[in-house]
């Protein structure tokens, strides 16, 4: 994708998570931007974890270079972002939400963008931000640059990036859904033994290091943490009724591992690269077959390995 972008093609590109997309645009849009510094660029993404991710990525490459980025997500104080906003920018990452909320009471105007990046377009849709992202990006400069990423390529996917770019330069390093580096495996459940029970026995053993587990709705989430960390284990929790400096902490812990297990709804299924997560755990099995893929694909990232186990 780098070439493509450097000059100054529209794209979509189409990869598995945990491929590199976000340097894939990052690296080419800062190069832009050292040449110059009119250059802006916008990053719509569907959570506020994957923002708060590619804005640290962001500081990560371009430190040094005088370059400046603003967060925009729900969650999150909206007088320090609109503080932020009235500086010299050069990023904005955000979420369709909260960059709405900005626009209409006038604290955003996306005239100056020239260059759009929408992230994870397909999860977008799935959380119906759809008639959201047409506004945002119909709100910037129609001369703009516009790279979409998305990890399949359905009708609603092709429609927006037919309508809002030009010739656009199809990329796609999707081989299959799953990655090879992935193990998948299901555990059943049935007999004597409960659910529980069957989990505390994988946990405890020697191969199994860092583990993200998965179930279906915040209260199941945080009765399994609490019930996790009284057998003792250091379990964590993230869910849609944290509040997002909640959410950062447990993150952080999991990230530094004073944490090694993270329980989560799907929230937290997209896009969050988390390294060294040995084993992911679907404690409830996903609804569709799509949340399976991006659950799994937390583990087994870059060159390294991971196991996969779902219970049944």
């Amino acid at each position: 994708a780098i070439p493509l972008i450097l000059e100054g093609k529209d794209l979509i590109g189409i990869a598995n998570t945990g491929m590199g997309k976000t340097a894939a645009f990052l690296i080419p849009m800062i190069n832009k931007m050292i040449k110059d510094r009119n250059q802006k660029l916008l990053v719509i993404t569907p959570t506020r974890e994957l923002a708060e991710q590619i804005e640290s990525e962001f500081i990560s490459l371009s430190r040094n270079l005088g370059l400046r980025s603003v967060l925009i997500i729900g969650g999150a104080s909206m007088n320090n972002q609109i503080w932020k906003l009235r500086k010299p920018w050069n990023l904005i990452v955000g979420t369709p939400g909260r960059l709405k909320d900005l626009m209409t009471r006038k604290a955003l105007n996306l005239a100056s963008i020239n260059n759009l990046v929408v992230d994870e377009v397909d999860r977008m849709f799935d959380m119906g931000f759809q008639k959201d992202v047409q506004t945002i990006i119909g709100a910037t400069n129609s001369n703009r640059q516009s790279l979409f990423f998305s990890a399949t390529m359905n009708a609603s996917v092709e429609s927006l990036v037919g309508t809002h770019s030009h010739d656009v330069v199809k990329v796609s390093v999707k081989t299959r859904d799953t990655a090879a580096s992935v193990d998948q495996d299901i555990v059943k459940v049935m007999g004597d033994k409960s659910k529980l029970d069957m989990l505390h026995d994988i946990l405890i053993k020697e191969e199994v290091k860092k583990t993200l587990i998965f179930a279906r709705t915040k209260h199941g989430v945080e009765r399994l943490s609490v019930q996790l960390q009284q057998r003792g284990f250091k379990a964590g929790s993230i869910h849609g009724n944290k509040t997002q400096f909640q959410r950062q902490q447990v993150l952080f812990k999991f990230k530094q591992d004073q944490i090694n297990i993270l329980v989560a709804t799907d929230v937290a299924a997209r896009g969050l690269d988390i390294p060294h997560v040995s084993h992911v755990i679907n404690y409830e099995e996903p609804e569709r077959y799509e949340d399976y893929i991006h659950r799994i694909g937390r583990t087994g990232r870059g060159n390294m390995s991971g196991k996969a186990l779902t219970f049944v």
